[in-house]
């Protein structure tokens, strides 16, 4: 198979998207997906998370609601927000502390939704229209032979200003939905899948999720991993004795809070004026990236909303997958050669776009490490059973 064209220094790489092949197996199709943890942003004085967290429960008003324009503080990338010196942590002492034994070895690449959503955009324009419309950054951090993907150089919150510009998804979602955790202000998840023979670790939002009336009545809820327990098991107090600090080199807090609810359960919210119809197409490669399997689509008519129905699109992910076969396996390569090219410079790097030369451009730096110290020692022992409790944060 030959080699992609590209413009190579020292230091430096280049990728034409006209020259992507494919190095994807005959289907380049996600499988295996596993939830494996989950947290919530608390609104508090330092950086602190809930473990295992919750999303807000879909709970829809009766009849028709008058939602509010949004106003106020609203958050572009709440990890980065919140805990700038390591926007990335949160997701690692999550998933240590449900799975203290991972084995982070085995992992191709650590990244957010958003950047897989980019890196698609590039390999294929049109499965993410009106996504990406000018340069974009991702910071790469090597641990041993897993890439760890960071978004770089974005605006982290926004303000909006009640006007007839601003839109309605904000209030929306707090009319529409119950907060589960207290003073919580986003709920994230990190799910495991393979793809093309990569193994993802893949972090995202949750908008929030739907309750299933059987298993409420069976007391149980379940996921796709070995954390199948019953609700009263996972649900954690909020008492001081529970708050910790992962090192006393590190500013997070975290507190054991919620519970586990399922991937199957958890929806992604989108509004829309009523002239304005929302096509799947347009949200396929969101939902697909993270695996979202129920959708709501809200109308209104100047902030009026009927009551929306939740829409099971699992299937429809599954057939625009099938589809675009061609454009995911050229994602595929592209992965595939920006992990040639890092694993062999090992070190930090940054993933560029230039809409100028619509290239791709890799490039290794020097600059500081995305993660503590502690997790990437998890990548310097052969056995991760022997990490100590101290180090997985287990409590």
């Amino acid at each position: 198979m030959p080699e992609n064209r590209t413009t190579t220094e020292e230091g430096l790489q280049e990728i034409f998207r006209p020259d992507l092949k494919s190095s994807a197996p005959a289907e380049a199709v996600i499988t295996d997906v596993k939830h494996l943890a989950s947290y919530n942003w608390i609104n508090a004085s330092a950086p602190t998370i809930a473990v295992p967290g919750c999303p807000p429960k879909w709970s829809p008003p009766p009849g028709r609601c008058q939602v509010r324009r949004d106003r106020g503080l609203v958050y572009i990338s709440q990890n980065d927000a919140r805990h700038p010196d390591s926007p990335l942590e949160p997701l690692f002492r999550s998933l240590y502390i449900e799975h203290p034994a991972f084995d982070i070895h085995s992992v191709d690449i650590v990244t957010d939704r958003n950047n897989i959503r980019k890196l698609l955009w590039f390999a294929e324009p049109a499965l993410c229209k009106d996504f990406v419309r000018g340069a974009f950054t991702i910071s790469v951090d090597m641990a041993a032979q897993t890439a760890i993907f960071s978004r770089e150089g974005i605006a982290t919150n926004t303000i909006s200003r009640r006007s007839r510009t601003s839109g309605f998804g904000h209030e929306f979602e707090k009319a529409y939905t119950t907060a589960q955790v207290k003073d919580s202000t986003g709920h994230h998840r990190i799910i495991s899948y393979k793809l093309g023979g990569l193994n993802f670790l893949v972090r995202h939002e949750t908008d929030g999720y739907v309750e299933d009336l059987k298993t409420k009545a069976k007391g149980r809820i379940s996921t796709e991993t070995s954390l199948s327990t019953d609700v009263d098991t996972l649900t954690l107090g909020t008492d001081s004795a529970s708050m910790h600090a992962p090192s006393n080199k590190s500013k997070l807090i975290i507190k054991r809070e919620g519970r586990v609810t399922p991937r199957a359960s958890t929806l992604e919210i989108k509004t829309r004026a009523s002239h304005n119809k929302l096509r799947f197409a347009a949200v396929a490669a969101q939902l697909w990236a993270s695996q979202t399997p129920k959708l709501v689509s809200a109308y209104h008519e100047n902030g009026r909303f009927p009551t929306p129905s939740v829409t099971d699109v699992a299937t429809a992910i599954q057939d625009w997958e099938k589809k675009h076969q061609d454009s995911i396996a050229k994602f595929v390569a592209l992965i595939n050669h920006i992990l040639r090219v890092t694993r062999g410079w090992g070190g930090s790097s940054t993933i560029s776009f230039d809409p100028l030369k619509n290239s791709i451009v890799i490039t290794k730096i020097g600059r500081k490490k995305l993660l503590p110290d502690d997790l990437y020692a998890r990548w310097e022992t052969t056995d991760p059973a022997n990490i100590t409790q101290s180090t997985a944060l287990h409590t």
